[in-house]
């Protein structure tokens, strides 16, 4: 599936104010990749979050490191109006995440569930790679091939998640691996269209480019109970930390 930033971009915009209540699996990694991180240090002078979004990986960085300058990151504007609630102080940088620009050099770059969008990982890490100081840490989540399984083999869409193997290769040339983890977390839904609307309202339409008309999502739901009774929607998150070389 070809990513365009804009319509990523809409769909995330339309699902931010349900994003919180919706986002488990998010929110689990992103306490997960702050405790990766918190076991080489807790401070770190300057810190860019890529993809702020609402403020979940915020807040877990606002708890547990300490920090003089924070950066935050999203596509979307209305991610500042999150960030207010949290941060006391900070720097936000609107636009795309492939394409930062900083005269700033960082101790820290960290990204919460944002990576699987990127066209180029590896030009886009070593980006983040002229942007950090000697030794500075790249740490981020992402999801592997078998996320959101059942979607891609009932509708043939999927991103192009690459696994755990062809990260490590893309950052290679710029970083060195300090930890890189995966692992299944399987939510189940009471019904198909439950599952639809926990996709919609954490902004991954997963399923097409276009709306769903009314019987492609009466055909969908028939065909994902009989596929799959139990309702279950696979996510297959990873977490990577690494430091510049």
């Amino acid at each position: 599936m070809l990513i365009d930033p804009k319509k990523v971009k809409k769909q995330f915009e339309k699902s931010f104010d349900k994003y919180n209540s919706n986002a488990v699996v998010q929110k689990e990694l992103a306490e997960k990749l702050v405790l990766e991180v918190s076991k080489i240090g807790n401070d770190y002078t300057k810190i860019l979050e890529i993809g702020s979004g609402t403020g979940l990986l915020t807040k877990e960085i606002s708890k547990n490191f300490n920090f003089k300058e924070y950066h935050a990151n999203d596509l979307i504007p209305k991610s500042k109006y999150y960030l207010d609630k949290i941060l006391d102080e900070y720097t936000f940088i609107q636009g795309d995440a492939q394409k930062i620009k900083s005269n700033k050099k960082f101790n820290l770059i960290i990204s919460n569930a944002v990576f699987q969008w990127f066209k180029d990982l590896k030009k886009t890490s070593k980006e983040y790679n002229s942007l950090l100081e000697e030794n500075g840490i790249l740490a981020f989540s992402t999801f592997t091939p078998n996320n959101f399984k059942e979607i891609k083999e009932l509708t043939g869409f999927s991103l192009e998640y690459k696994n755990t193997n062809e990260i490590v290769e893309n950052l290679k040339d710029n970083f060195k691996i300090l930890h890189i983890s995966e692992y299944e977390n399987i939510l189940k839904f009471s019904n198909p269209l439950e599952l639809l609307a926990h996709i919609k309202n954490t902004g991954v339409n997963a399923l097409s480019n276009k709306p769903l008309t009314f019987k492609e999502v009466k055909e969908f739901c028939e065909n994902y109970k009989a596929k799959y009774p139990e309702i279950t929607l696979t996510y297959n998150p990873a977490i990577i930390v690494a430091q510049k070389i």
